[in-house]
């Protein structure tokens, strides 16, 4: 484990987000080598259906709008080498794991990532992406305690903007027709299709099941911007079969880097 010492971002509450120790861990079986902080927000399955869920192609340009130490953009490249990935992550320190993740599995020249607060939209970026995936803080602001760790309640807890402002910015960037890929919790699938609302259409909500008969607590969405076709609910997926074992077609994903469709 290594400390890290890179200029640091403000959490709402004064304090300095310190990444401190990090740990290495690997993800899709090895194919991807993620250092991240010890403390703080920890990568979990999210990214990596995130990943999974983005329709990228081969010569196509994807911005990871809140990108962190980038565990989705590996994801990604794992499964798709030859798309091209932007991240954008606010805190210094993150971005910073980001570019050295980046490095460590071989993948510069394929994935930047930049110190970047994404909400404010900038001209010059406007319809510049084929597809933009995103995990957004998942709780509204001021909708729980934030936690003791700065950095975490930056990752965990809604502070630049609203879930309408991350969505807003991720279509801003997306060229015309481009897909939009997000996750989030499935108690705020209302304002994820409020903010889509004709800005977006084509939309497809696929539920993560915890497993036969419990509600989803995340849901998986994709739409295409500009696009006027109905919203779909999907079947979705049961991740776990006995006691807490990942059912054959979650550990496809989670661990042999397979695509989970949403057409």
């Amino acid at each position: 484990m290594t400390a890290m010492s890179v200029p640091q971002a403000t959490s709402p509450d004064g304090q300095k987000p310190s990444i401190g120790q990090t740990t290495d861990n690997l993800l899709l079986d090895g194919r991807v080598h993620l250092r991240q902080p010890l403390n703080g927000y920890r990568v979990a399955i999210d990214p990596v259906f995130l990943a999974a869920a983005t329709p990228a192609r081969d010569g196509q340009t994807v911005l990871d709008l809140g990108c962190g130490a980038g565990a989705a953009a590996l994801c990604l490249l794992a499964r798709v080498p030859g798309c091209h990935v932007t991240g954008w992550e606010l805190q210094p320190e993150l971005a910073e794991l980001a570019r050295e993740n980046s490095a460590r599995n071989d993948v510069r020249e394929r994935f930047a990532a930049t110190c970047r607060n994404g909400l404010e939209r900038v001209s010059a970026n406007h319809g510049r992406f084929d597809l933009v995936m995103t995990n957004p803080p998942y709780l509204a602001d001021g909708q729980a305690t934030p936690s003791p760790t700065a950095g975490k309640s930056l990752a965990n807890q809604e502070s630049e903007g609203s879930l309408q402002d991350w969505l807003c910015a991720a279509l801003h960037y997306l060229r015309p027709g481009g897909h939009l890929s997000v996750i989030h919790r499935a108690d705020r699938l209302h304002e994820l299709l409020a903010a889509l609302h004709l800005r977006a259409g084509d939309i497809a909500v696929f539920p993560l099941w915890p497993r036969q008969g419990q509600a989803a607590r995340r849901v998986l969405l994709r739409a295409r911007k500009d696009s006027g076709a109905p919203t779909r609910l999907l079947p979705g997926l049961e991740l776990h079969g006995a006691g807490q074992h990942f059912t054959p077609e979650a550990d496809a994903i989670l661990r042999k880097a397979q695509s989970l469709c949403l057409d």
